[in-house]
């Protein structure tokens, strides 16, 4: 087991935004955190990545209590995430947004320099090393969040919304380094409303729905799950009655 999170309850003065929910991740596993707006997930999800601390409930990751750490401490543990809505250092060249996540690892400045060039090549970035991070469109910036968390070597990587806002040829590009990401041995929790994704990418999708988990399974099984339909997808997913 590589995450376990048990009872988790965060509270927004006496909303409960989540409400009791419950996640174990394998080793290797993809899994898509999935919900209508508002229904807990990546309050969930920043939970995990450390953004937020719970206000009931456990966090355990590779065998070490991070309930109440740092963000801080969840990276140099090896958890990193992404953000819905690209964070660059605009007038920073790309190179040097990746070298900040790669400092993590490597104190020293030619060693983060060779991190963040082999993590750019990766990612499909290395033509833009030198141009400020400002410069990039939307699938530029995704890639080059995905670079620097990638830069702090993690074993798991939270991706959040990484595909959203992308065309379908960019889409398909998304999903291809994704599944790169994943041959390279990462663990990927990913929270996105696309459907396509999800069925595309994950091994097991979670479904939120009013702070709790409604359904959990496998991604095909779930989207046929009626409290997922009718909480969720809407009528045009439910099967026609013979």
């Amino acid at each position: 087991m590589l995450l376990e999170a048990q009872g988790i309850v965060k509270l927004f003065g006496g909303f409960r935004a989540v409400d009791g929910a419950d996640l174990s991740l394998n080793r290797g596993e993809i899994v898509g955190l999935i919900g209508p707006n508002g229904a807990g997930k990546s309050t969930f999800f920043n939970c995990l990545a450390g953004d937020l601390r719970p206000n009931a409930g456990r966090i355990v990751f590779d065998g070490h209590d991070l309930t109440l750490a740092t963000p801080e401490a969840h990276a140099r543990r090896g958890l990193a995430r992404t953000w819905q809505v690209p964070v660059v250092f605009a007038e920073m060249a790309v190179r040097d947004n990746v070298m900040v996540g790669a400092f993590l690892r490597h104190p020293q400045a030619r060693a983060a320099r060779r991190k963040a060039d082999e993590v750019l090549e990766f990612t499909g970035l290395a033509a833009q090393a030198d141009a400020p991070a400002g410069s990039l469109g939307t699938l530029g910036r995704k890639r080059l969040e995905i670079a620097r968390a990638l830069a702090t070597e993690p074993s798991l990587l939270l991706l959040d919304e990484a595909l959203a806002g992308l065309n379908a040829t960019e889409t398909q590009v998304a999903i291809d380094l994704v599944r790169g990401i994943h041959a390279r041995g990462v663990t990927l929790i990913i929270v996105e409303h696309v459907m396509s994704v999800i069925l595309s990418l994950a091994q097991r999708a979670v479904v939120f729905n009013q702070g709790h988990v409604i359904a959990a399974g496998a991604p095909q099984a779930v989207i046929e799950d009626e409290a997922v339909i009718e909480a969720y997808l809407g009528k045009r997913f439910r099967r026609p009655v013979p």
